[in-house]
């Protein structure tokens, strides 16, 4: 990709908002287990970096998803990865299907303000016995008049305990698996809406997540996003977006990762010289940086062709597998290099270590990654009848 003045004005603005507003207070943030998400999101929304693709009409910058690939990567260099993930929520996960396919009174109650950082949003597709297997959820919503009656629970949502609305992904029918699911925008403040504690995660710390249970929930009809059973289609378009971006969002993380290794091992001296001056380990971090290398082009690629109006499913898996497995062979191979300072659970490296994991599972896992390539090679065998 051939970054223009306006991508690299757009880095600088992420970038300068990042080492302003976030990384200050990271470790703050990472110990309570929260950060003040309206207070930040207002600040986001200010500039314009929560609605870099979204229609002007609305509020948004209108611009293409290239600049949104820009300012994932720049929220890569935040010194923890809950704030950029709560972001990525926010930008590529609660409003895209807004955007694309809901009412003009959906855009103007929910996008503008999300746009704005008036609203947090998050996004209801997971549950407790359906997380990469969407087709398997349970949640329903079922026609009451003109309203929609709610019940169900959804799980391992990020920013759910202080967001102001829900995509929530839900079955409108008794069709078949892949056609009876509706995306429909729900007011967290709606009766019938209530939440577990705080989930305690390995990492993502400063990031809020919970379950939320739906209990006789009633919404109207016209909140529902496009057609009543088109959502699956909607959700797995959108999964491409949010796949680049978590791709994206990696990359500077895990150069992070390396250069404060790097620093670490000239100062860290033993057996009379500094470790980097093993070849095994300045070897090691070669092939480490290389390999971020690779997973920029095959990110760049993706958006690229994106852009491009292209059918990018295939490279976006990919960018995505690629970023999970990377994430966790270089935080774990820096993590090393720290020894017993690595394994502290306040060290840069350790908490990259903790954040990344997530990368192999969120958004699909790493799994349902190949299973989609395979697909795609023609090498996926059918199911198998008996």
């Amino acid at each position: 990709m051939k970054f223009t003045p306006e991508h690299e004005a757009l880095r600088k603005t992420v970038r300068d908002f990042v080492e302003k507003e976030i990384n200050p207070h990271c470790d703050e943030w990472e110990e309570a287990g929260e950060f003040p998400i309206h207070d930040i999101f207002k600040k986001l929304g200010n500039l314009g970096l929560l609605g870099i693709q979204k229609p002007e009409e609305y509020g948004g910058m209108g611009l293409d998803y290239s600049y949104n690939l820009v300012a994932a990567e720049e929220l890569g260099t935040a010194h923890c990865g809950g704030v950029p993930l709560a972001i990525g929520v926010q930008t590529d996960m609660c409003t895209p299907a807004i955007s694309r396919f809901g009412s003009d009174e959906l855009k103007r109650t929910f996008l503008a303000p999300a746009i704005a950082g008036d609203m947090v949003g998050c996004i209801g597709v997971s549950e407790v016995g359906a997380g990469s297997d969407v087709a398997g959820m349970k949640t329903t919503a079922k026609q009451d008049g003109d309203d929609y009656v709610i019940n169900g629970s959804k799980m391992w949502i990020t920013n759910s305990p202080k967001a102001d609305f829900i995509c929530l992904l839900a079955n409108t029918s008794d069709d078949k698996p892949h056609k009876n699911k509706s995306l429909i925008v729900v007011p967290m403040n709606t009766p019938g809406i209530s939440f577990s504690p705080h989930l305690n995660k390995l990492g993502m710390r400063s990031s809020e997540t919970a379950q939320i249970f739906f209990d006789d929930v009633r919404v109207p009809q016209r909140y529902r996003i496009g057609a009543e059973g088109t959502g699956f289609m909607m959700q797995m378009l959108q999964f491409q977006e949010e796949r680049m971006w978590g791709a994206a969002n990696v990359i500077k993380a895990l150069e992070h990762c390396i250069n404060k290794t790097i620093e670490y091992c000239r100062e860290r001296k033993t057996f009379g010289q500094p470790l980097i001056n093993n070849q095994v380990i300045h070897f090691r971090l070669a092939e480490l940086q290389t390999e971020v290398e690779a997973l920029r082009a095959l990110t760049y690629q993706a958006c690229e062709l994106h852009v491009e109006g292209k059918d990018v499913t295939r490279l976006a898996s990919m960018a995505k597998l690629k970023a999970g497995r990377l994430g966790r062979e270089v935080t774990d191979s820096c993590l090393q290099y720290w020894g017993g300072n690595g394994y502290m659970w306040e060290n840069p490296v350790s908490r990259a270590f903790r954040d990344v994991r997530l990368v192999s599972i969120g958004g699909g896992a790493d799994e349902i990654m190949l299973g989609i390539i395979c697909k795609m090679m023609g090498t996926l065998p059918g199911k198998q009848r008996d």
